[in-house]
């Protein structure tokens, strides 16, 4: 993506569009340099003003994109967004792997390096913590009772590589089927966070009873207890006290050799960056998400993974992706995710444009179909490699897409789980949590929110709106900010101590 074009108010992004978007808020009466029209009524801030007359049921046009229909005739001038814009279904072509072209690849002697730590089995951290893992939301006090152990007591003071303690407690594990979508998808966030390249050591914990057994987890994925991983019960161990005081014995055993752990120069293709938007307002598609797609361009160009998610923030911009993925087979497996979304929100009385949110809304997006085409723009312009369920390990060097919701904190979870070290996050109205134990690096989409929470967003991106910046300057500036906190300089969320609330795994099914 181009960066945008535009005569002070107002931003065009495509020659073909009949709407652009105010940088400013516009009062009523006001000419719109270069269009040729006169604002019919206010136009906040991010928002949309068609150029041209848009008949009832005429498509509205944003990116060279469809993003809705109009529901009433538009005049020029006209304030666009849901009282004249809607959604509406259309034919997409998805042109299977007609996008597709070779990725102009860095040579290896000048591929870019970092600072992290080279695992036992060959992958790569950017963190060193120890992680309590739980099977079941029954051993979540138990948990958060470990971790307080050592971080509050001064214990880890002798151990200054250790990152942390953090327990990793969720709601589900019981109750449920032992079989099916939610089963598998919690034992695959369990079994990715279990052998995290970011975590030098695990202990699981779980109650005893539940559906979601332990020793069903370690014969399904291979675990095997050892030095690094460990489990217990309460019910085995005699309950609350006598757990925690186990728990605490095991893992100041694994703190020595976590603590030996140092960093060395790592290639940046061991980095496995998570693509993540939230709070997104107007801004974000044209700004924050298209630098981190020239951000996650060149990680590729350096032999890099970059997992693009949030499948039903994609809806109405998959025929973009599907263009180019690398075969017909990964496009097929896409549409193929795309239609079990269709199903799986009809038969729970849902819609697919039940998203934006009202925050979104309140910051200039109208439909999930604009909403997707500013997401999509996260996964830059290389070819799409491969298209994973959610938490599956992702094994590919490329850009890939992971199947997940559209919450922030699920979808990053699944992101984790597949293999992410670090996590970008676009935030158009101000998004401010972490994910340990991956280090979550905050693009803010316009400065105005950035002066407000600069606290809490590592970069602004709003320079592109602006006209002082170009993607291409912020997407390097992105990729240089990725490898700097991969190699152990904190963000911003992580100085502020988040990342301890944000384990959500996908629960799917009945609740029984």
């Amino acid at each position: 993506m181009t960066s945008p074009t535009g005569a002070g108010l107002t931003i065009r992004l495509s020659p073909n569009d009949n709407v652009v978007v105010s940088r400013a808020e516009i009062l009523e009466g006001t000419e719109v340099p270069g269009e040729g029209v006169t604002t019919a009524n206010r136009i906040p801030t991010g928002h949309k003003v068609a150029t041209r007359a848009i008949e009832k049921g005429a498509p509205v046009v944003k990116y060279d994109q469809v993003i809705g229909f109009a529901t009433k005739d538009i005049a020029p001038g006209e304030h666009v967004h849901v009282q004249n814009c809607g959604m509406g279904e259309f034919d997409r072509d998805y042109a299977f792997c007609e996008g597709a072209k070779p990725t102009e690849m860095v040579p290896e002697g000048e591929r870019a390096t970092f600072q992290g730590y080279r695992r036992a089995d060959g992958r790569a951290g950017t963190r060193n913590y120890i992680g309590i893992l739980t099977s079941v939301n029954c051993s979540a006090t138990v948990a958060r009772y470990i971790a307080e152990a050592f971080n509050r007591t001064g214990i880890l003071d002798e151990f200054p590589n250790v990152d942390g303690v953090c327990a990793f407690v969720h709601s589900t594990g019981c109750g449920m089927a032992d079989s099916g979508d939610g089963y598998e998808a919690l034992q695959r966030t369990l079994w990715g966070y279990a052998r995290h390249p970011n975590l030098a050591g695990v202990l699981m914990v779980g109650l005893g009873c539940e559906v979601n057994q332990i020793p069903f987890l370690l014969d399904a994925y291979g675990l095997s207890t050892g030095e690094r991983f460990q489990t217990l019960t309460i019910q085995e161990t005699g309950g609350t006290r006598r757990t925690v005081d186990e728990a605490i014995e095991r893992i100041k055993a694994m703190l020595p050799a976590a603590n030996a752990a140092v960093r060395e120069t790592l290639p940046a293709s061991e980095l496995t960056l998570a693509l993540q938007c939230g709070g997104s307002d107007a801004y974000s598609g044209i700004t924050a998400n298209p630098a981190l797609g020239q951000a996650a361009d060149l990680l590729v160009r350096h032999g890099g993974t970059a997992i693009l998610s949030e499948t039903p923030e994609i809806y109405g911009a998959e025929h973009l992706l599907t263009r180019r993925a690398v075969s017909r087979e990964v496009g097929e497996k896409l549409i193929e995710r795309i239609h079990w979304w269709e199903d799986y929100t009809r038969r729970n009385g849902g819609e697919m444009n039940n998203n934006p949110s009202p925050g979104n809304k309140a910051g200039g997006l109208t439909t999930i179909l604009e909403k997707s085409l500013g997401a999509a723009a996260k996964g830059g312009t290389t070819n799409l490699v491969g298209v994973y369920k959610y938490a599956e390990p992702v094994t590919a060097k490329g850009f890939v897409f992971m199947d997940s919701p559209g919450y922030d904190p699920c979808s990053v979870t699944g992101q984790v789980a597949s293999g992410a070290n670090v996590v970008c996050f676009t935030t158009g109205r101000g998004s401010v949590f972490g994910f340990k134990p991956s280090p979550s690096i905050k693009l803010a989409t316009n400065s105005a929110m950035y002066a407000r929470l600069s606290e809490d967003m590592d970069i602004n991106c709003g320079g592109i709106a602006e006209g002082d910046r170009t993607i291409e300057q912020v997407g390097r500036e992105i990729f240089e900010k990725v490898l700097e906190i991969a190699s152990g300089t904190p963000s911003k969320s992580e100085a502020l101590g988040f990342g301890d609330a944000e384990f959500i795994p996908w629960q799917i099914g009945a609740v029984m």
